[in-house]
């Protein structure tokens, strides 16, 4: 593949012609064009899996050259990454406007804790790739999702920060690191299913949240 590229990157770059004809992007166009591109590989992966799905379909379904696609993201596995962390991003922007929602503290993580689980759980790119790649989603959400984690947890220390500040609870001064480990129950819950907690309805769900995470944030 890394040949495939090489050749590729060399054929756009002695092109005179194609050169001379380039106009410099500006940030607009930039984002315009890597939008297209997850948005594309999202849906291949969501019809096809990762396994089936090439950089050729991804920059047919884009609306772009695979050159593009490799220039702006990288390989097939750098797009698996990025779709995840852009949806992964999507949520926890959501989350941010939460605590305006919210008179107490446990009804917040409630929320919080319902709606990343659930979300994650009917997500069909999730859904797909559990059911037919587990593998593959399992490395990017554990081995290689360190990244992906670490935003989650400053996400969520920011979230409940706006909750202090509004008067909610008073935070421990440990409070990154209760909510690291609050993170990482949620983040186990995501990946295995099962277990001695009923957890399949919001209700359980937001029961399970009020007793045991709740405790684990405010000491």
């Amino acid at each position: 593949m890394d040949e495939i590229v090489a050749s590729d990157w060399v054929a756009a770059s002695v092109d005179p012609v194609t050169t001379a004809s380039k106009t410099p992007l500006t940030r607009t166009d930039t984002d315009d064009i890597e939008t297209r591109i997850l948005d594309a590989a999202l849906v291949q992966f969501q019809k096809v899996g990762v396994k089936k799905t090439t950089i050729e379909d991804v920059a047919k379904q884009a609306g772009v050259d695979r050159v593009t696609v490799y220039r702006r993201l990288g390989s097939r596995d750098d797009l698996v990454q990025a779709v995840v962390s852009r949806e992964v991003e999507a949520l926890l922007a959501e989350l941010s406007s939460m605590p305006d929602r919210h008179d107490d503290l446990p009804g917040l993580v409630a929320d919080i804790f319902v709606t990343v689980i659930t979300r994650w759980r009917a997500h069909p790119l999730v859904e797909r790739l559990l059911a037919v790649e587990p593998d593959r989603i399992l490395v990017k959400l554990t081995v290689e999702g360190a990244t992906t984690f670490a935003m989650s947890v400053a996400a969520t220390v920011q979230v409940l920060e706006q909750a202090a500040r509004k008067g909610l609870f008073e935070p421990p001064v440990d409070l990154a690191a209760r909510t690291e480990v609050a993170s990482r129950v949620v983040h186990s819950l995501i990946l295995v299913g099962g277990g001695a907690a009923a957890l399949e309805t919001p209700d359980e769900l937001a029961e399970f949240a009020r007793r045991y995470l709740v405790p684990i944030l405010t000491g």
